[in-house]
């Protein structure tokens, strides 16, 4: 890694995120004021730093169990307008502080209605948050733009209804649909119908897939289902064949298959998350990750923190960490971020406003 790159002044570089998981990025602290201010008692730590430490420690562990029970914990404590307000008002200001200029958030609403609120109110009191969120920002000099991508899981069956909710909110601030959840048993053609709504009502929609699954869940989310981009998508490289070792090696002599070929000749983007394939599975080591050889291929890859608490991370350190593994310079993270704003689901004159007026400049800078 060059050394004009290191973390502080990658930080102040601009960035975009395209993958963000709303219950996956709350501070600690916040857990514990709210767990308190609803009388949730089941929290593993009570202290800040302890608490940090057992998300990243559990998540860590190679236990799908205690994986899942992490967000047990947050999503627990983000069932009242408040507690949402919060965590979103808090999201926006953290990835401004961090440098990102542009970012989607996900998080499904089913998940927060336990006590009583309706998916309007939770949709609403989200958005509320990162408008608060993006002001608070700005007034410290730091600007960012929050769309909103609302999600369905993929194993309860409300999928139409969440993308009706999406709709409805289209011009409020949500940008996109998803669906998230585990993929093995749980295909996207079980949420066709939802997907056939979205397409009808020209509307974004990204779709979890070949993270730990593989080919057959990127191949139905892309030609069964029509996703614009691919959450993760990082089980594609199970079709590229190569030979050798070095990434020079597997560079010079990758064979795509027909469903990578496909993917690459219509530039259908990645949202890669270095750290957390890491956690889960689908990658050994940040020097092997799949992103490496994608995109010296021309991918359209992109770099994104999935869960952020859970992963102890930001865009900040996937990007230090990629930088170290692949030998980065300026102009290949300045690639990466055009990569995600040609991605973002708002419309072209914005993301070129945002390419033209922030992301070019700032690295031109940096770079000079």
């Amino acid at each position: 890694m060059p050394a004009e790159l290191e973390p502080a002044k990658i930080r102040v570089a601009p960035k975009v995120l395209l993958h963000d998981h709303l219950d996956g990025g709350l501070r600690p602290q916040t857990i514990i004021d709210l767990a308190a201010a609803i009388g949730y008692d089941k929290l593993p730590a009570t202290d800040p730093d302890k608490l940090r430490a057992w998300f990243v420690e559990s998540a860590n562990s190679g236990s799908l169990v205690r994986y899942l029970e992490t967000f047990d914990h947050t999503v627990a404590v983000m069932q009242t307008r408040e507690g949402l307000h919060r965590v979103a008002s808090e999201c926006a200001q953290d990835l401004a502080d961090d440098g990102v200029v542009y970012a989607e958030v996900r998080w499904a609403p089913e998940q927060h209605v336990s006590a009583g609120l309706s998916l309007a109110e939770v949709v609403e009191a989200t958005l509320e948050g990162f408008a608060h969120g993006v002001q608070a920002a700005a007034e410290r000099g730091r600007q960012i733009r929050i769309g909103a991508l609302v999600t369905a899981m993929r194993h309860a069956a409300r999928s139409s209804e969440i993308a009706e909710l999406a709709v409805a909110y289209r011009d409020r601030g949500v940008v996109g649909f998803d669906i998230a959840g585990a993929e093995a048993g749980f295909p996207p053609t079980r949420h066709l119908d939802a997907f056939e709504y979205l397409r009808r009502e020209n509307f974004h929609f990204t779709i979890h897939a070949g993270e730990a699954f593989g080919l057959p869940s990127i191949w139905e989310a892309i030609q069964w289902c029509g996703a614009d981009r691919l959450g993760h998508g990082v089980r594609i490289i199970d079709d590229v064949t190569v030979s050798g070792h070095s990434l020079e090696q597997q560079v010079a002599t990758a064979q795509l298959g027909r469903l990578a070929q496909y993917v690459r000749d219509k530039r259908i983007p990645l949202e890669m998350c270095p750290s957390s394939n890491l956690q889960t599975g689908a990658a050994e080591s940040i020097a092997s990750h799949p992103i490496g050889l994608l995109r010296r291929l021309h991918f359209r890859v992109t770099v994104n923190t999935d869960n952020r608490l859970m992963s102890g991370t930001d865009m900040t350190r996937e990007m230090t960490l990629l930088a170290e593994a692949f030998d980065y310079g300026w102009s290949d993270l300045q690639w990466l971020t055009i990569n995600a704003m040609k991605s973002a689901f708002i419309p072209f004159d914005d993301r070129l406003a945002i390419i033209n007026s922030q992301i070019k400049p700032g690295y031109a800078a940096l770079s000079a």
